[in-house]
């Protein structure tokens, strides 16, 4: 079983920058589909960022170029760096996983029924 904490949301003002932390544990082989999403108040989940077990990412138009996901393997610690934040993403930020998904040998999914682990959310709050 496969078990996500995210950690590092907060308050920021528009075009300051946050990093995400999303520790990982219970995985079998040490790499998976991992992936972050966000929902803001009223409207539905979004993917935002996936990462597969080759490093292979995928970005939300909203946000490429200004955000990169990363995975670091001795920590086993998924990150969101997001830059030049925008009130917009104003939103609770989730990290997923799928372990039984490696890679699709093609550019990751970031839609959330491929993904089956879950963690509680932590809050980010963009300030105009």
């Amino acid at each position: 079983q496969v078990r996500v904490l995210e950690s590092g949301g907060g308050w920021v003002q528009t075009g300051g920058s946050l990093t995400l932390s999303c520790t990982v544990a219970g995985l079998t082989y040490g790499r998976c589909l991992m992936g972050w999403f966000r929902q803001a108040p009223g409207k539905e989940l979004e993917g935002v960022a996936a990462i597969d077990a080759d490093d292979r990412s995928n970005y939300a138009d909203s946000v490429k170029d200004r955000f990169t996901i990363s995975w670091d393997h001795v920590k086993n610690t998924l990150y969101l760096q997001m830059n030049s934040l925008k009130p917009e993403d104003t939103a609770m930020y989730y990290c997923a996983a799928n372990q039984a998904i490696y890679s699709f040998g093609t550019s990751p999914s970031l839609r959330q029924q491929r993904f089956d682990s879950w963690g509680q959310g932590t809050q980010v709050t963009v300030s105009s």
